[in-house]
């Protein structure tokens, strides 16, 4: 189903391709591991059509960003693609573009005004509402196999501006709810780490200075998870007596989950994504009509599955 829609994507993209030569693209971060593996989806794919793409880094600073959407419709690109800062702030992103007549498409992060997003303007992610759900489930599972029925939990959060992490954590939540998970969840705590691997160290290592007992940890995103695997082994942790899961399926995080620290990742096609955003900014530069929102699909990885995505970041 994957190499269907890559094959369709990437043949929409040669007929749209000599509709438009420049693509402002605005990221977030480009430190960042994900992040760069859409990034280079998105240089990849213009490449192999000969498409010129302006790539800057926003450095987590929204009013940056603005400026870069603002400069990119000013220098007369085709249309601009944004991986937004803060997914609170985005309406300023719409208006600039919007007013400057240029096509925007905003991919991973879902902006606040995705419901009313003006024509020429488009979202392309994978639907965050199975992001969590699917981490959490397989997390019960794993519970649910070595014969608990109550277990105590760390709930990890990426940035509380961006929509990702808020509707991960609220799929953790749901999942609890809903009675679906068969082990009652106790959260100990739940606070962020802002995706960053560094921080969750810093935060994992405060956690265990309680000394609590704890059976899980629950990370929006993989840079957080391995972040809390390296406190837990500095510490003596074995990584066998805790189930740790996380989000993205990057290659750090599979080298993890092949080495028995990390159980559980959610592969976001950070590659398809990036190459869906350049698809649907050239349909809209050439005029054709886009779906408001385009998702591609997110997949359950475990050490069962590991084999079929290590060659996929």
């Amino acid at each position: 189903m994957k190499k269907l829609f890559l094959g369709v994507a990437f043949a929409s993209l040669m007929t749209s391709a000599a509709f438009a030569e420049t693509v402002g693209v605005s990221m977030a971060l480009f430190d960042d591991n994900f992040l760069t593996v859409l990034r280079n989806g998105i240089q990849a794919d213009a490449d192999k059509m000969g498409i010129t793409v302006q790539i800057e880094d926003a450095q987590n600073d929204v009013a940056k960003q603005l400026d870069q959407i603002k400069n990119f419709a000013a220098s007369g690109v085709d249309a601009i693609i944004v991986n937004p800062v803060d997914t609170s702030a985005t309406q300023a992103m719409t208006d600039a573009a919007a007013a400057a007549g240029v096509p925007l498409v905003y991919v991973n992060r879902e902006p606040i005004n995705v419901d009313t997003l003006p024509d020429g303007q488009a979202f392309v992610a994978s639907n965050e509402v199975d992001s969590g759900t699917l981490e959490t489930k397989e997390i019960c599972r794993l519970l649910k196999e070595e014969g608990k029925s109550d277990a105590d939990v760390y709930v990890m959060m990426g940035e509380l501006s961006n929509q990702a992490a808020v509707q991960r954590t609220k799929d953790i939540h749901d999942v609890m709810a809903s009675g679906e998970c068969g082990v009652t969840l106790n959260i100990i705590d739940e606070q962020t780490a802002n995706w960053s691997r560094d921080q969750a160290q810093n935060l994992m290592t405060n956690w265990l200075s309680t000394g609590k007992e704890f059976d899980a940890v629950i990370s929006n995103n993989d840079e957080m998870a391995i972040g809390a695997i390296q406190a837990m082994k500095a510490a003596g942790i074995d990584m066998k007596s805790v189930i740790v899961g996380g989000v993205d399926a990057t290659q750090d995080a599979l080298v993890a989950m092949q080495a028995g620290d990390l159980d559980v990742t959610v592969f976001q096609n950070a590659a398809a994504q990036g190459g869906g955003a350049l698809d649907a900014a050239l349909k809209l530069a050439k005029g054709e009509s886009v779906d408001k929102k385009v998702y591609v699909p997110f997949e359950l990885v475990t050490p069962a599955n590991i084999d079929n995505y290590l060659s996929k970041n």
